[in-house]
């Protein structure tokens, strides 16, 4: 079968893989229909995030139908429509019993203390091989396959199975109350569902913060008012625009590839700490492989965390679902304790939030598919990836078919 194969830092290719197996009787296997590529790809391909194992396929979201189950699979047939939560999850033991699906004792083979397993992820997550391919092996099937009603297609499918819950446990972990004001700090495609999950929390005001016009554009559709960093100071701008007073609550949804203004008043002060930002990227990713305009890490890892905690009110709280690797030392604790911040972060507990976003899709809440920008075919994956890395004009969310 095709798949997205890692071999290196900046070195995907699309190949012909072997099919999975049932390898326990909980697995499964699932045809997948649609697959998409998402930021935390990019994280390993650009080499911010280390520990890949040559040879594992990537892609961490999914929806297929089921093909083969283990003997242990009770709840599913063959032929169920499936959406594939991210992250991995046994289902029974106390972490998953209480929601913590991302702390699960048992799916990481590392061991308890490992931390998330997910598709596609480092050899410190498993590894498990991902789902941009044309068939995938899940385990802990029972738990980690959510049937899908007829009315929830593939199209909208795909993005419950990470952003849209990510998103949504990003404002979640923000406490908002009806009416708090919100800063959303980056517009991809998990910033911009965590600006539609702010509103359906009751979020009075929503700021969003980033620098390509199409997302900011799209996230004035959803609601919120924009800051473009190159334009302006966005935490001068968030106090302007607040009283003086701050933001109830922040949301970091671009992690450790964040980048420095190139322009207007915040990028001086940019330009001051870029000795500093170059120290931390290659702590971050010191075996960073660019390609000409493709697979660079962000040049400022701490900028968002600065810029979260400095425009945030006193006692206010940060939820951080942008990624950063255990290497990534750098957050500014000092500021944030003086001003007695709440913060939350972590891996999405994917299968805590997957059953009621699907009804809240089934039942046109809300259609996650303005999120969708482009839908291509498996075969064209890596020309895909390298578009969606040089956050080019217009490109949200990539999805991939196999077989189109």
């Amino acid at each position: 079968m095709k798949a997205v194969v890692f071999h290196d830092i900046g070195d995907i290719r699309l190949e012909d893989v072997a099919e999975p197996k049932i390898e326990q009787p909980t697995d499964a296997i699932v045809k997948l229909t649609s697959s998409a590529i998402c930021g935390t790809d990019l994280h390993m391909v650009r080499g911010t995030f280390s520990g890949m194992v040559p040879g594992t396929i990537l892609g961490h979201e999914g929806v297929g139908i089921v093909e083969q189950i283990g003997s242990d699979v009770r709840n599913l047939k063959v032929g169920d429509r499936v959406v594939i939560p991210s992250t991995i999850a046994c289902g029974y033991c106390s972490y998953c019993r209480a929601g913590y699906y991302s702390q699960c004792d048992n799916a990481n083979p590392n061991g308890k203390s490992a931390g998330t397993a997910f598709f596609g992820g480092p050899k410190e997550t498993g590894p498990f091989n991902g789902l941009q391919a044309e068939k995938a092996r899940v385990p802990f099937a029972n738990a980690n396959l959510v049937k899908l009603p007829q009315e929830v297609t593939d199209d909208k499918a795909i993005l419950i199975s990470d952003i849209f819950p990510t998103g949504y446990f990003g404002a979640d972990m923000a406490n908002i109350k009806p009416g708090h004001t919100v800063a959303v700090f980056g517009c991809g495609p998990v910033g911009l569902f965590a600006i539609a999950s702010a509103k359906l929390m009751d979020a009075g005001r929503i700021f969003a913060i980033d620098t390509i016009p199409s997302r900011l554009e799209k996230a004035r559709e959803l609601g919120a008012e924009v800051i473009d960093y190159n334009a302006e100071d966005p935490v001068e701008a968030l106090k302007r625009l607040t009283g003086g007073i701050g933001v109830d609550s922040a949301i970091d949804a671009v992690g450790v590839d964040a980048n420095k203004p190139q322009s207007g008043p915040a990028a001086e002060q940019a330009r001051q700490q870029s000795e500093t930002y170059q120290q931390e990227v290659q702590k971050v990713a010191p075996q960073a492989n660019p390609q000409g305009d493709n697979w660079h890490p962000g040049d400022a890892p701490s900028q968002v965390s600065e810029w979260a905690v400095q425009a945030l009110a006193k006692a206010g709280t940060l939820s951080v679902i942008g990624v950063y690797p255990p290497t990534d030392q750098f957050f500014p604790i000092g500021m944030a304790m003086n001003k007695n911040l709440t913060i939350n972060m972590g891996n999405c507990n994917h299968r805590k939030y997957v059953p009621h976003l699907v009804e809240l899709v089934r039942v046109n809440a809300i259609d996650p598919t303005t999120i969708i920008t482009q839908v291509d075919e498996m075969s064209n994956a890596i020309d895909a990836y390298k578009v969606f890395d040089q956050r080019q004009e217009g490109w949200h969310k990539v999805e991939l078919v196999p077989g189109m």
